[in-house]
């Protein structure tokens, strides 16, 4: 299977923890899975509190900066 050479820009995976002022931890990586019904996910460490939160990749980020 050929990879397509264009693979989108990762969304960045957060663990928050928090109210108003809450404090936003990177823990990893997901990315639009194949069929696009879905997300794969690649997290660095596995949070014990807070929320996660997944967010669409920065603009400056897709730019490789």
């Amino acid at each position: 299977m050929k990879r397509n050479d264009k693979k989108p820009a990762p969304h960045a995976v957060y663990v928050v923890e928090g109210g108003d002022n809450a404090f936003w931890t990177k823990i990893g990586a997901a990315w639009p899975n194949q069929e696009g019904k879905g997300f794969n996910i690649q997290l660095s460490c596995l949070p014990l509190n807070g929320r996660l939160v997944v967010r669409e990749p920065r603009a400056n980020a897709e730019a490789g900066r």
